[in-house]
């Protein structure tokens, strides 16, 4: 019944603001800065392939849109990091959750 009772932005909170998903994103985060810093401060003599890391990361839901025109693999990335911020999340919340009916006490 309490579950019911919650919000779809509270599950949505919870889920995504725990150590696994914001690792996760911690990690997506430093692989795009470290993309970033190879494109426009390192000289090559030949293109980087750095970019794709961006791509491996957020694997598999990001490889669905590399195949689309225009920006939109990268909204792909940010998709791809999204959904898998929130299967980690919610992995991570059934892993640790506690049982139910225990921990609470009895007002009877």
């Amino acid at each position: 019944m309490a579950a019911a009772q919650r919000s779809a932005g509270t599950t949505f909170r919870r889920t995504l603001l725990n150590p696994a998903a914001l690792g996760y994103l911690a990690v997506v985060a430093a692989v795009w800065a470290w993309i970033s810093v190879d494109t426009l401060l390192v000289t090559h003599a030949d293109a980087s392939m750095a970019g794709v890391w961006g791509f491996f990361v957020t694997a598999p839901t990001s490889f669905l849109f590399v195949s689309l025109p225009g920006p939109l693999p990268l909204v792909g990335v940010a998709v791809g990091a999204l959904v898998q911020a929130l299967a980690l999340g919610a992995a991570y919340r059934w892993a640790t959750g506690r049982p139910r009916g225990q921990g609470r006490a009895s007002h009877a």
